[in-house]
Order: structure tokens, then C-alpha cells, then sequence
């Protein structure tokens, strides 16, 4: 698979302020790739140099193999959908998809059956004649879309366009942008903050944190395989306990709990002495004997599964979830429980 966007030691500097220290990641062609991290961490920095409305300090900037640091926006193959939809109020909305065609020069019944063609790929074909304040929010953002996709740009820019949506909406354009992606062929990169976003998504994402790239890899990667404490604890929910490792064996480690019990997991890099442990909450049981000895705090309901926040034997906070059925016994706040770990739930983490 060819790379679409190659960006090879990206920095970024705003006079004293450094935005981004030496990104360098690489973005293949039809790939859905995300951009993930918390405000300021550098994730709209870098999309932003990818589209031209900011220069590069140093480093490089290829799209399809062409250095494209020194072009001006309007001559890169890439298009933009911000957060804020930056429709014209005036225009129609079949108008408004045609746009960057007419600026194209592109003739009028060429553009308006490639609009049309847009908004099919929408479901909004039966809005085609409407301004976009009678429209609402989804709709909008869907028009922005589809004004983005009509010049059909090798790349498409998406700068967190789901965060204006309610709860539900956001959850079904979800859906709607990953198969517009996968229907086009086109390569995305998306910005976001949203975990759940991201994850639902992506082909690959890449965490960032402080201008830096923490980590790089599919979802399930970055979910089940964290490489330090940054990307454990924003990527979903997980425990993070502080343990002895006592040794390392041909890529395994032994490390003892709070309450002293002992198990091994996987370790390329620990060495022996105090080091950050990461736990998911679903991949802990109730059992009559366990890993851990903990007492309820408290339970929360939370419709699908049921979080149960506990303390453990060195006053630790650790959470577990469980699922909410018939059968799911629940613990009554001041309750002793044994926990048991899943086989492969524990990682250690990079310092």
C-alpha cells in the first residue's frame, strides 16, 4: 500500500513556544487515520501544516512523494472540514457542494450532477434546494462533507467536525463517515479529542501528547498493549497500580501486587524495581479467591454494565466493571471481594 502523507521530523515553533517537537509519522493511502490527544497536544497544529495554513519550522511534508511545504493551500490535493461548518448562508445547499468546483472552473451541468452525486452519498438529495439554516446540525455537518468531497482531494482534513453533534448524532455519523471513507477511497485524517471517537473509526491512530507522538498503532493496539502511563490512562478507563518487578525472563516479567500476590506478564523493557502497572476495569472478575483483595466504596449504575469503585489493600483506588445482567450479583458498599485478573490483563508500562 503506497503512503499517502509522509511527514518526517515535523517541528513547529511559535517564536519561544515549540507546538511540536520532531513528529515524524507515516499515513497510507485510503487509510482512516486519527489524530488523537487532549486540547493542546499539537494533533490541529499538524493537521494544519498538513493543509497549508501553517509553515513548517523544519522538517519535511510529502503528499503521494511531492514535498508539499512550499505550496499554498489552494494548490494542495487536500480539503478541510472544520469543526464549525463554514457554510454560506446564501447559497443553496447543492450551491454550497458545488462551490470548490465552480472555483475549479469546472462547468455548471459537470459540478451540479457531482454535487448531486454528493449529496446522494449524504442522504440528502431532498434537500439539494434548501439554505443551510433550515437545516439542522447533522445536516449541516453533512453538507460540509460533501462540499469537502466534491473536488475529490487525495486527502481529506477532519478538525474534530463531530463536536458541535449531540450524543446520538455523533454516534451515527460515526458510522456515516467511516463508510463515506471507505465508499470514496479517499484518505482521511481526522482530529479529535473523543477516545470512543477514534476508536470506533480508525484504521490506525496516533496519540499525542505535549507535541509528541506517543504512540502509533491500531485500535486494539493502543487499547490492550499501551506503551507508557500517558496513553493507558487516556485511551479509555484502566488502573494503574504501582508494583515491584523482582525479575525479567526472556521477555517476562514477575511483579508483585498490592496484598503480595505474585503473577508475570509481558515485559520487553522493565527492569527490576518499582515500576507502573496497567489493569483494565472489564478484565477483572469477582471470585472466590483472587489476584487482589479489595473493599466496595461505592457502585454506579451506568445502564449497560455496572462500575464498581473500590480501594485496595494499600488504599489504592481500583475499579472494576461489571456487566449488568439478571445474574450479576451486586456488591454492597463496605463488601470484602477477591478479584481476579484475566489471563494477559495486566501491562506494565514504559517510565
Amino acid at each position: 500500500m503506497s503512503t499517502a502523507v509522509d511527514i518526517r521530523d515535523a517541528v513547529k515553533s511559535y517564536g519561544s513556544v515549540t507546538a511540536l517537537h520532531g513528529v515524524s509519522l507515516a499515513i497510507a493511502d485510503n487509510e482512516f487515520f486519527t489524530l488523537l490527544g487532549p486540547s493542546g497536544c499539537g494533533k490541529t497544529t499538524l493537521l494544519r501544516l498538513i493543509a497549508g495554513f501553517e509553515t513548517i519550522t523544519s522538517g519535511e511534508i510529502r503528499l503521494f512523494g511531492q514535498d508539499i511545504a512550499g505550496l499554498e493551500p489552494n494548490k494542495r490535493p487536500v480539503n478541510t472540514v472544520f469543526q464549525a461548518y463554514a457554510l454560506f448562508p446564501h447559497m443553496s445547499v447543492i450551491d454550497n457542494v458545488a462551490f470548490g468546483l465552480k472555483m475549479q472552473g469546472v462547468d455548471l451541468s459537470t459540478r451540479r450532477a457531482r454535487a448531486g452525486r454528493m449529496l446522494e452519498m449524504v442522504h440528502l438529495s431532498q434537500f439539494a434546494d434548501r439554505l443551510p439554516a433550515q437545516l439542522s446540525g447533522g445536516q449541516q455537518q453533512r453538507v460540509a462533507l460533501a462540499r469537502a468531497l466534491a473536488p475529490a482531494p487525495k486527502v481529506l482534513l477532519l478538525d474534530e467536525p463531530l463536536s458541535a453533534l449531540d450524543l446520538k448524532l455523533r454516534q451515527a455519523m460515526r458510522v456515516e463517515l467511516k463508510q463515506l471513507q471507505e465508499d470514496t477511497g479517499i484518505t482521511f485524517i481526522f482530529v479529535t479529542h473523543d477516545q470512543e471517537e477514534a476508536l470506533t473509526m480508525s484504521d490506525r491512530i496516533a496519540v499525542m501528547s505535549n507535541g509528541r507522538v506517543q504512540q502509533i498503532g491500531t485500535a486494539r493496539d493502543i487499547y490492550e498493549a499501551p506503551v507508557n502511563r500517558f496513553v493507558a490512562d487516556f485511551i479509555g478507563e484502566t488502573n494503574i497500580l504501582q508494583v515491584d518487578v523482582e525479575s525479567v525472563s526472556e521477555g517476562r516479567a514477575t511483579v508483585t501486587l498490592p496484598g503480595g500476590h505474585r503473577l508475570t506478564c509481558p515485559s520487553a523493557t522493565a527492569t527490576p524495581g518499582r515500576h507502573a502497572l496497567s489493569i483494565r476495569p472489564e478484565r477483572v472478575t469477582i471470585a472466590p479467591t483472587g489476584d487482589l483483595q479489595a473493599t466496595v466504596e461505592r457502585v454506579v449504575y451506568l445502564g449497560t454494565d455496572l462500575q464498581v469503585l473500590t480501594r485496595l489493600a494499600d488504599n489504592s483506588p481500583f475499579t472494576i466493571r461489571l456487566q449488568n445482567a439478571a445474574r450479576t450479583a451486586i456488591p454492597a458498599p463496605g463488601a470484602s471481594l477477591k478479584l481476579h485478573l484475566e489471563e494477559g490483563a495486566a501491562r506494565l508500562l514504559a517510565d
